[in-house]
């Protein structure tokens, strides 16, 4: 029996190195304005209805044409100045899912994510593949122009100044995600990111591996991940949170509190945001900050940035 209660949508815009003193107060403006802009897409489908798959990557779709995000337009830049670009869907009806690693061309990763789980036999397309199957699809393209942005080529120039190679760990994690629970009781999850400044060899994280950085199941829940990605992978944290909240009976905010332990104890750093099934959602994080919000039938929408809000 549906329950219009029941209906919750969660998201997050990136974690790390984020606090006041480091935060223009127009990125703080601008990042808090996305990420209302996104709960209300989101939240429109829900309330009238509409399915949790819907609406993530609705909520998602808002926040890759952000350039206060990491995902993407304003996607980071790899060592050779090229954009990369990643992004995970998955349905917790069934656990359907679809991803892409390493797209260049495509407006909307996330859509191609969808595309991927809807109208192809696999889970997982990468590179020139994926670039063409986006076309095939008849998805709208853009130019690197429209992913690029100076801020971001900035970071790219200082990291190659300082002679770095590969991430810094103090750096701030912009990828984005959404996770929501119908009135129906079915969760899902979609994360969607620019990877890492100055990545090199076609690494990719764990925003497009399903039970890494995107996992949902309406047995449990649905997760979305942001931070080191490596350390996310060798966790297998999405999966472990649901596996928890199945086999231990932890709620899914108590589950991802102890996955971002692990995640921490291993060195790494990050966040997850989290629904159930029954509709209660939050987020876990070790981080400084954390672009974040939630909405649901029975309250506003709330935003936040700072680790004290």
């Amino acid at each position: 029996m549906p329950q219009s209660s029941r209906w919750a949508l969660v998201i997050h815009g990136g974690a790390g190195q984020i606090t006041r003193a480091v935060l223009a107060a127009a990125q703080d403006q601008g990042a808090r304005a996305g990420l209302h802009a996104a709960l209300a897409a989101g939240a429109a489908l829900l309330a009238a209805g509409g399915t949790a798959l819907d609406a993530v990557e609705a909520a998602v779709r808002v926040l890759e044409d952000d350039s206060h995000f990491n995902a993407g337009r304003g996607s980071a830049f790899t060592h050779d100045g090229g954009i990369e670009m990643d992004a995970a869907i998955m349905d917790g009806r069934d656990r359907a899912a679809g991803a892409v690693a390493g797209i260049t061309r495509t407006r909307h990763p996330v859509a191609l994510a969808r595309r991927v789980m809807d109208h192809s036999p696999h889970v997982l397309l990468s590179g020139a593949g994926a670039d063409a199957f986006s076309v095939e699809q008849e998805l709208e393209q853009a130019d690197a122009g429209w992913f690029e942005t100076v801020a971001r080529r900035r970071q790219l120039d200082a990291m190659l100044a300082r002679g770095g190679d590969g991430f810094d760990v103090d750096m701030k994690y912009g990828t984005v995600g959404a996770v929501a629970c119908d009135i129906h009781g079915h969760v899902a999850a979609a994360t969607s990111t620019g990877g890492v400044t100055g990545k090199r060899w076609g690494r990719i994280g764990d925003s497009p591996l399903i039970g890494a950085g995107t996992h949902a199941d309406d047995r449990a829940g649905a997760v979305s991940a942001t931070g080191a990605g490596e350390f996310f992978i060798r966790a297998n944290v999405a999966h472990e949170i649901g596996a928890r909240a199945r086999m231990l009976g932890e709620s899914m905010l108590e589950a991802g509190a102890a996955a971002i332990a692990e995640v921490g104890a291993m060195g790494g750093s990050g966040g997850v945001i989290l629904v159930g099934a029954d509709g209660t959602g939050g987020w876990r994080f070790n981080t400084p900050g954390m672009y974040r919000g939630m909405v649901s039938a029975g309250a506003p929408a709330v935003v936040a940035i700072f680790g004290d809000e």
